[in-house]
C-alpha cells in the first residue's frame, strides 16, 4: 500500500509542471505589430458572389507604458496619469477600407457568443475558429456587439489572412 501511495504522489508531482505548461499557452499576449498588421473596428460584413468582405475603420491601439504616454499627451488630466485598464485607443477620423476575408484566414477570438446566450460568454484566450464561423458571428442580433471589439488584421494582397480579436476589459 505504501508503494502505491508513493507512486501516486510521484505521478502527481510529475504532472504539475505539465499542467503549468498547458495553462501558460492560454494567456493574454500583446497584439502583434508589423507592416501588414492594422488595428481596426469592423463596421460591416457583406457577403456576395461567394465571398465575404469586411469594412473596417482603422484605429491606433496602445498598451502599457505607450498607452500611458499617449493618454497623458491627449487627455491632460492631472488627476489621471495612466490609461484606464492599461490600453488607449485613438480614432480621430473615419478611415474606412473594405477587404475580402480569405476563406482560410486564421481567426483567433478572445470573447464571443459561443452558445447563443451572451450571459454565458467567457474569455478563452486566442481560441481558433475558422473564417466561416467568424463571419457567422455577425448575426443581426450580435453584429453590434461584435463590431464593438478592436481587431488586429493581417492583410496581404488585399485579403485578410489573419484576424485577432483584441480583448478589452
Amino acid at each position: 500500500m505504501r508503494k502505491l501511495t508513493w507512486g501516486i504522489m510521484l505521478a502527481a508531482i510529475c504532472l504539475v509542471p505539465l499542467q503549468a505548461v498547458v495553462a501558460d499557452e492560454n494567456r493574454y499576449e500583446p497584439a502583434e505589430r508589423g507592416q501588414d498588421v492594422q488595428t481596426v473596428y469592423i463596421t460591416g460584413l457583406d457577403r456576395h458572389d461567394g465571398h465575404t468582405y469586411l469594412t473596417v475603420d482603422t484605429i491606433q491601439w496602445y498598451e502599457g507604458e505607450e498607452a500611458n504616454k499617449i493618454f497623458r499627451e491627449r487627455e491632460q488630466d492631472p488627476e489621471m496619469t495612466e490609461a484606464p485598464d492599461g490600453y488607449y485607443i485613438v480614432n480621430d477620423e473615419v478611415d474606412l477600407h473594405t477587404y475580402e476575408l480569405a476563406p482560410g484566414a486564421e481567426v483567433r477570438m478572445q470573447y464571443y457568443n459561443r452558445t447563443g446566450d451572451w450571459s454565458t460568454a467567457d474569455v478563452s484566450w486566442n481560441e481558433r475558429i475558422d473564417a466561416a464561423k467568424f463571419a457567422g458571428l455577425f448575426t443581426p442580433q450580435d453584429a453590434e456587439l461584435m463590431e464593438g471589439f478592436p481587431y488586429h488584421l493581417t492583410v496581404k494582397d488585399g485579403k485578410i489572412v489573419k484576424i485577432v480579436q483584441q480583448f478589452v476589459p
